[in-house]
């Protein structure tokens, strides 16, 4: 198959080039602290939007809030694809900044539910919804922004910094909810101060525009415009373009899939883990996962420069192959050192529950279903962070460490009663539900481990933005790893902490939801051996499809 010609493409200047990522990193960072500012305040969005007695479907609603703005990720690629490979690169992604900035700071003046009911969740939701779309368009637009204007020896490197940027936006999430929490009394923060960060986002929207304005189109773009080579239908020719759609398979599966759902693991699992099920004092969770934060950052760019020389496939199936092997190892590791009592007193007094339709539903109460009495006594384990072991039995019976518990009847009409009452009697066996702070030494290696976690989401993201601009011909670049990316990304990964949390609903093993993650990469591991090109890089060719 005959090679298509090349538009001849203009050299940036090294000064050029340093603007085109401080500029486009910096956006990077604001725009996915505006999506990722959700998620590290989890906790308290449930209690101001998403308010229920069941503590397990409450963090589940939090959880599914997150994934449908990452649900509509692929639409807002398609539609900022499309813009992208038509009107330009730079403008597209100056339309997404806005739209996800001012998204941001709607969250924050939305009324609680105590006020205005369903409403509220309704209008984050929405709110979440436009995110998402903003999201779709700027992932692509910087990462391929840079790209062409870095030279194919450097590509890895200079767009390491975009990979690394999006760890920038979780870790600045982290310093303005701990400057917020530094400022603001606990209980004013609790009731109100949590939105300041929200609202922070439109002063974020001004400076990444007005950094962004100051930047040229891209020179890649410029030639195939003034060459007359722009793509008619960019989101068409994105699945007929010859060999587009194995392409796109491996962007979906082999590549995102692997990074997506490392990345998610890594830093969010690890954030509810710690603060939910580990009971870690909330300060001691953020300062853990900045250090961590910042240390890891450097992976990325790291990765991203030992790429251009060994190429692109290498990193990421080495950090596949090592996250199947640590994934669980590691969690295990941060829960022993996090909370030992709680590991111990499981150990020691494991808890079993037997009885008929034994099986939790943790959407029941959203959905008025019928819960049956050993259904609500597992999930208020399961809130507890307590796992269980299931036995065969006629009767609902639970025993801790051996020992029967007398079940009072009224503990199944009321929640809050059940819980205290449950974990009264775990705490006897030895459980300990206070918040934690865990010694030093032991805050040590959580920051270790999350270190690990970072190198292995850092190997299978560093070069990710310099492969799939190097996979797709540049008419269509915009959209064709766009779509891939953010399906991948919105799906396989932004549903993550949902589904996880759901199989940790269902099995009562606070590890269990470590499963998604290790099967996601498992076959993506496999489509990435298949698919993705051995050796050094190089730019996109017909034949190399």
């Amino acid at each position: 198959m005959s090679k298509t010609a090349q538009p001849a493409i203009r050299e940036p200047s090294e000064k050029e080039i340093k603007l085109v990522i401080g500029a486009s990193s910096a956006g990077t960072v604001f725009e996915w602290y505006d999506f990722f500012i959700y998620g590290t305040l989890f906790a308290l969005i449930g209690k101001a939007f998403f308010p229920s007695d069941n503590e397990t479907l409450q963090v589940l609603l939090v959880w599914a809030g997150f994934a449908i703005g990452f649900g509509f990720r692929p639409l807002g690629a398609i539609m900022f694809g499309f813009l992208g490979d038509r009107l330009g690169r730079k403008y597209t992604f100056l339309v997404t900044v806005t739209l996800m900035g001012i998204a941001t700071a709607g969250v924050g003046l939305v009324p609680s539910a105590e006020s205005i009911g369903l409403w509220a969740p309704a209008i984050v939701i929405v709110l979440r919804i436009l995110q998402g779309l903003a999201l779709g368009g700027e992932y692509g637009g910087a990462a391929i922004y840079v790209a062409e204007h870095a030279p194919p020896e450097k590509r890895g490197f200079y767009t390491s910094f975009i990979q690394a940027s999006v760890v920038g936006g979780f870790i600045l999430s982290i310093i303005v909810v701990l400057a917020c929490r530094f400022l603001i009394p606990e209980q004013e923060f609790n009731d109100w101060g949590w939105r300041v960060p929200f609202l922070l986002s439109i002063v974020l929207l001004g400076i990444s525009l007005w950094m962004r304005l100051k930047l040229s189109e891209s020179p890649v773009f410029q030639a195939m415009k003034a060459e007359g080579q722009i793509a008619g239908n960019p989101f068409v020719e994105s699945f007929t373009y010859p060999g587009n759609k194995k392409r796109i398979f491996v962007a979906l599966f082999g590549v995102t899939g692997i990074l997506t759902t490392i990345w998610y693991s890594a830093f969010f699992s690890s954030l509810s883990f710690l603060q939910r099920d580990m009971r870690l004092d909330e300060l001691t969770v953020e300062l853990t996962l900045l250090v961590a934060g910042l240390i890891g950052m450097t992976f990325y760019i790291f990765v991203g420069r030992w790429s251009d020389r060994v190429g692109r496939k290498k990193p990421i199936m080495i950090g596949a192959a090592l996250t199947l092997l640590l994934i669980f190892p590691s969690f295990w590791a941060m829960g022993s050192l996090a909370n030992p009592g709680l590991a111990e007193a499981s150990e020691r007094n494991p808890v079993v529950v037997s009885g008929p339709q034994c099986s939790t539903d943790p959407f029941a109460e959203l959905f008025d279903r019928e819960q049956s009495d050993c259904g609500k006594l597992l999930g208020t384990l399961i809130s507890s962070g307590v796992s269980y072991q299931l036995q065969p039995g006629d009767a609902l019976a639970l025993s801790i460490g051996g020992a029967p518990v007398a079940i009072d009847p009224a503990w199944f009409a009321d929640g809050k009663l059940r819980s205290e009452a449950v974990q009264a009697r775990l705490t006897q066996a030895g459980f300990d539900f206070s918040r934690q702070t865990p010694p030093f030494i032991n805050i040590v290696g959580i920051v270790a481990i999350l270190l690990v976690l970072s190198a292995l989401s850092a190997l299978t993201y560093g070069s990710v933005a310099a492969l799939l601009s190097e996979m797709f011909p540049p008419r269509i670049r915009y959209s064709s790893m766009s779509i891939p990316y953010h399906i991948g990304a919105g799906y396989l990964g932004g549903f993550l902490p949902l589904i996880a949390g759901v199989i940790v609903a269902s099995t009562g093993d606070i590890y269990s939801g470590l499963w998604y993650t290790w099967g996601v990469v498992a076959f993506g591991i496999v489509v990435a051996w298949w698919g993705l090109p051995d050796g050094p890089p190089r730019d996109f060719a017909d034949d190399a499809g």
